[in-house]
């Protein structure tokens, strides 16, 4: 997918909930998290390590109050502890990038008004633009020799106008030109309606210039962008089949000369092949890849490929887990790799010969909004790794680690969270009631809640649903989760089946059969919360968003346990969201295996419009107006189904907010607002305190 494809629409909310006094001074007398702390959280990404392991540069992300927006700054950390800014500026800053000498920093800075490439001179301090590209460049890459950066970028094309209308008069008036569209793919979630083009890679001089282009076609070019060990070529993953549209994730390796612009294909088969990366001594390639067999999910798999081409193999074939990130050793030996197991992410050093080992554990921390896993990390020559920490009750921080133990270097959030009372998050394990399947969850417990459990009080109960649906939550922190514990609610969030994390099997029980059993996981997730006591059984509440939403809209069409539930951004109805979701080509293939109309009775039997009739809980729908992966037609088509069942429901619409809603901070305190005055309102016993700004 190109970046067009991907990219996020970032609007701003204007809501009629009561959002709290605005944000000036924090209050250190309360110790309660409330809703604009959000706009006090940073968080630390894009990291890289020097040589030496000595020091870690990293974006420095907050979040903006006066334009609503994520910005970020990049910072430099020494091993000891010693924080410095790099650049500075009320915008972004983003993909810090060291020259191979070290003397460079590249990065992608919007301080022009829109993304450019960028340069800082390390010893003179000096920084200097050095594109003026007329889109957003990516995947930025030095060559080896230093002298110059790759660099991807959308390319427009011309767009499509079959019907010219002439006889306007001068100075009239008309409406807009009618937009004619016959592409597969017209539009996507962030992007909105997409623009004639494509992602192409260019190359710069580091002394600035104007870029050269080097792939050609209507085809995108783009990912991770590594260069040949004598700097002469590039080598990078495409999809260029010309039906690429229909097989979306048939992408290969490919490589192309500098000079002459010859392309070579390095790998040739059904499925992606992505993320490569030249060894250092130039004989090999690593990437990442799988067969496609069109499932719900299979192993990302790690190979190695002779930097020619030629047979690949695989480095993690008996590993029954997904592979990350992936960086070679500079002995070019082995691969450091990250992956996902049981709800948290590691690193570890893979030889080419030999066993995989453990090298970094708790990594994570960036998808602040609810618990995800997933982190960024990299490595020095002497394997020193560096990465984003996580903690459960702290956003990510950088640490550094060689040996057994990390050593965190900052302390991003200690000002804004560290006098906060937060929830306790708690591991919890169980089996299914529905065939004894081991399922994890965690257990978000309010502030004081043993004080509260001794005397005697119940504690109403959340149940919180990842989407995905093959996605996992870990024991990572969220601020969604953190502010419903700060209203005195518990808060439990599980993996259910389909979840990854546990293995191809787990993830593939629910391939055609989503939502099925995983319903059984998450009843079973909230009768052994309830079994430990201080759970008032009767103000039990449930939301989730996106795949969460739609086992939320199953569940309440299955049971009428729940006092009152949120859907937020959910699948309705099978068959209508095949044929509006931006992605449907993948969505029919490797979720159904057939197209609607060819498998009527698998769409329905799954999709939660089928068991409205069933529905007596009060149930708020929440989603982005410009949400193109699950349009907000399939919100309005359960709304509607619920006010003419007679079910007390509502619908809570994000003017020009996509899937991502939490992309601006006033969203997400939106978001969090709705569900929890939403719930508050349906609550029969309300004597745990809850912060009344959102219960207005």
């Amino acid at each position: 997918m190109n970046k067009i494809k991907k990219a996020i629409v970032l609007t701003l909310l204007t809501t009629p909930i009561a959002l709290s006094m605005p944000y000036a001074f924090a209050d250190s007398a309360d110790k309660t998290l409330k809703l604009e702390d959000i706009f006090t959280l940073e968080y630390a990404s894009g990291l890289d390590i020097t040589n030496d392991g000595k020091a870690v540069y990293f974006v420095r992300n907050y979040m903006d109050i006066q334009s609503d927006k994520k910005l970020g700054n990049i910072w430099k950390v020494t091993k000891d502890r010693v924080m410095t800014p790099v650049t500075n500026g009320l915008h972004a800053d983003f993909s810090p990038t060291l020259s191979p000498d070290e003397t460079k920093l590249a990065f992608i800075s919007t301080a022009s008004g829109a993304p450019q490439v960028h340069i800082k001179w390390l010893i003179s301090g000096q920084t200097g633009q050095i594109t003026h590209l007329s889109g957003s460049p990516s995947n930025l890459s030095w060559s080896p020799d230093g002298k110059r950066l790759a660099f991807s970028q959308f390319v427009k094309g011309t767009p499509k106008s079959p019907v010219s209308l002439k006889g306007k008069p001068e100075g009239a008036k008309w409406a807009d030109s009618a937009i004619y569209i016959d592409d597969l793919f017209y539009r996507a979630d962030g992007a909105g309606y997409i623009p004639a083009g494509n992602s192409q890679i260019f190359v710069v001089s580091a002394d600035g210039g104007t870029p050269r282009q080097l792939t050609q076609g209507e085809f995108d070019h783009g990912g991770n962008i590594s260069w040949s060990s004598d700097s002469k070529a590039v080598v990078f993953s495409a999809n260029r089949r010309p039906d690429s549209d229909l097989e979306l994730t048939d992408n290969n390796v490919y490589r192309v000369d500098i000079a002459s612009g010859e392309m070579l294909q390095l790998t040739d088969r059904i499925g992606p092949d992505n993320s490569p990366v030249v060894s250092p001594d130039g004989k090999l390639i690593a990437y990442l890849g799988y067969d496609e067999k069109y499932t719900n999910y299979e192993n990302t798999q790690l190979y190695v490929i002779d930097a020619n081409g030629g047979v690949s193999r695989s480095l993690t074939n008996d590993f029954d887990r997904s592979i990350g990130n992936v960086k070679w050793a500079h002995d070019s030996k082995g691969l450091y790799v990250s992956y996902d197991d049981k709800g948290e992410t590691y690193v570890a050093y893979q030889p080419l010969k030999g066993k995989r080992k453990v090298v970094a554990e708790k990594v994570g921390g960036l998808s602040f909004g609810r618990p995800y896993s997933g982190g960024a990390f990299d490595v020095a020559k002497d394997g020193t790794v560096a990465f984003t920490y996580s903690d459960p009750q702290r956003p990510a921080d950088i640490a550094i680690q060689k040996g057994e133990q990390p050593n965190v270097l900052t302390q991003l959030n200690e000002d804004a969270l560290g006098y906060k009372d937060l929830a306790n998050i708690k591991e919890l394990n169980l089996t299914s009631s529905f065939d004894d399947m081991p399922i994890q969850a965690w257990v978000a417990y309010p502030p004081g809640f043993e004080e509260g459990k001794k005397q005697g009080k119940r504690y109403p109960l959340i149940l919180e649903i990842h989407g995905g649906p093959v996605a996992n939550y870990g024991p990572h922190f969220s601020a969604e989760i953190q502010l419903m514990a700060a209203q005195g609610y518990v808060v439990v969030y599980a993996n259910p089946r389909g979840s990854d994390s546990y293995g191809k099997a787990f993830a593939q029980t629910i391939d055609k059969n989503y939502p099925s059993q995983d319903y059984d996981d998450l009843m079973s997730t909230v009768d052994t919360v309830i079994a430990q006591g201080s759970i008032d059984d009767k103000n039990l509440f449930v939301t989730g968003g996106s795949g969460g939403g739609t086992l939320t809209a199953w569940i309440v069409g299955h049971t009428e346990r729940f006092a009152a539930a949120v859907v937020a951004k959910p699948v309705i109805n099978w068959y209508s969201f095949v044929l509006t979701s931006d992605f449907y080509p993948f969505f029919y293939k490797n979720w159904f295996g057939k197209k609607p109309w060819e498998a009527q009775d698998l769409y329905m039997k799954h999709s939660p419009i089928s068991y409205v009739g069933n529905v007596t809980t009060p149930t708020m729908l929440l989603t982005g107006e410009s949400d193109h992966r699950t349009p907000i037609s399939e919100t309005e088509q359960y709304y509607q189904a619920l006010k003419l069942q007679g079910v007390e429901s509502a619908m809570v619409r994000i003017p020009g907010a996509s899937h991502s809603i939490y992309k601006r901070p006033s969203n997400l305190m939106s978001k969090v607002g709705y569900i929890m005055w939403w719930f508050d309102k349906h609550r029969t016993n309300k004597s745990i305190e809850h912060d009344s700004s959102v219960a207005k």
